[in-house]
């Protein structure tokens, strides 16, 4: 059988209208040979009836760590609506389908409720029923744990579930469609020339994902890159081709990607700067003490530049007031910048080019942007900025780096 994989995002099935637009997509790649596993996340965002974060606010998300199976069982079923309503439309146009839940279309996960992770993929359902289906319809983001409990894969779980299934079964490629047309160059929101990437790497896709990109999850795409299997990020509401996402090296011809110096330019608002100092005699275990202090709060930081009697870092705004409380408390000289954002420079080919660092520093100096904090991989260049400089940070990068220049559609995978 030659399957490939459909995601459909919340916003992709949330009204009738959009739901036939998707169910176009299926019906397209029926007529076109294909068996197709749909994978669905639940119908619209928060406030929408069956949205994952309307059924949490039936209960209170702050009950004791106990609960967290409960709350599993409750958000799976916004996903189980989703499969079964998509399932009947499907039929409704003639199309042979069968709607699944994790568990029956075969994730195993450990038991950590609300973000597990998959540990096995057995598919032989899936399998069974695509020899007499045209269509198997999965519900995303919700799997089963060994000793049988509903489980969910935490935020974008649903691409997760896609890409697994897409590895688990040798899919040819997996769609993911959302609102958007494709990956872009940087927020276009922002950027007003922002273009479409027409192919990139999933070290690429990867990074811009974790600089604050949306697309997609970056755990599914680490996971298709495992798995060797395209993925396209794709408009429900066209029938254009969108993002092709591939290896750079290797595989088959029209799914190798050239390196660039650029890909694009990613940002992380909502940020607060938390700068500690330590008197001399107090510098030996500093930093040890601070970041275990961070960790028994829960709080995860990032952006960490540390000198022998000093530690800087970030973390999310909202955590800010424990941070702050916890240091003062422990005795540390502390100082925090609310309200920034990090503004990433992403490239798989800037490793070893002089100037890039240059250019990145000129481009904010000339827009009156100044920085906070600066720090460097391979692959990415990041710059703490005050948030209110944040459209103006972005759209100098991606001016000076030339990336509003028209695009080239992507190769087809087929």
């Amino acid at each position: 059988m030659n399957i490939i994989v459909q995601k459909f995002g919340g916003t992709s099935v949330k009204t009738k209208e959009l739901r036939e637009q998707a169910a176009g997509h299926v019906e397209d790649a029926v007529r076109e040979g294909y068996k197709v596993v749909v994978v669905v996340s639940a119908m619209g965002r928060s406030g929408d009836p069956y949205a994952t974060d309307t059924l949490l606010g039936l209960i209170d998300e702050s009950a004791p760590g106990e609960g967290r199976a409960e709350r599993d069982l409750l958000v799976s079923c916004g996903e189980t609506i989703s499969a079964v309503v998509f399932t009947e439309l499907l039929r409704s146009k003639q199309l042979t389908a069968a709607a699944l839940n994790g568990a029956q279309a075969g994730f195993i996960t450990d038991s950590n409720h609300g973000n597990a992770k998959i540990i096995d993929m057995r598919t032989e359902k899936v399998e069974e029923l695509l020899t007499t289906h045209d269509v198997v319809v999965v519900t995303g983001f919700q799997g089963v744990s060994e000793d049988g409990m509903i489980t969910t894969l935490g935020r974008g779980g649903s691409d997760t579930s896609a890409t697994a299934l897409g590895t688990a079964l040798k899919a040819e490629w997996v769609d993911i469609f959302t609102d958007v047309e494709g990956m872009m160059t940087a927020d276009p929101r922002v950027v007003e020339d922002a273009r479409l990437l027409s192919t990139v790497t999933y070290q690429e896709i990867c990074n811009m994902a974790y600089q604050g990109a949306k697309v997609i999850h970056p755990r599914a795409v680490e996971i298709a890159m495992q798995g060797k299997v395209p993925i396209r990020i794709r408009s429900t509401s066209t029938k254009e081709p969108g993002t092709l996402i591939t290896s750079m090296l290797g595989g088959a011809p029209g799914r190798e990607v050239a390196e660039r110096l650029i890909t694009g330019i990613a940002h992380i608002p909502s940020l607060t700067q938390i700068s500690v100092w330590a008197d001399p005699e107090q510098s030996e275990d500093m930093h040890a003490r601070v970041f275990q202090r961070m960790e028994s709060l829960g709080l995860s930081v990032d952006f960490i530049n540390i000198g022998l009697e000093s530690a800087v870092f970030t973390v999310p705004d909202p955590h800010a007031k424990a941070a702050v409380s916890a240091l003062e408390e422990d005795g540390w000289s502390i100082s925090a910048v609310p309200h920034c954002a990090k503004v990433s420079v992403v490239g798989a080919g800037m490793t070893g080019v002089p100037g890039v660092a240059s250019k990145i520093v000129t481009a904010l100096s000339k827009a009156g942007v100044p920085i906070l904090q600066s720090a460097d991989s391979h692959t990415t260049i990041w710059a703490l900025v005050r948030e209110k400089d944040t459209d103006k940070a972005v759209s100098a990068l991606h001016r000076v780096f030339e990336l509003g220049r028209a695009g080239i559609r992507p190769p087809s995978v087929s």
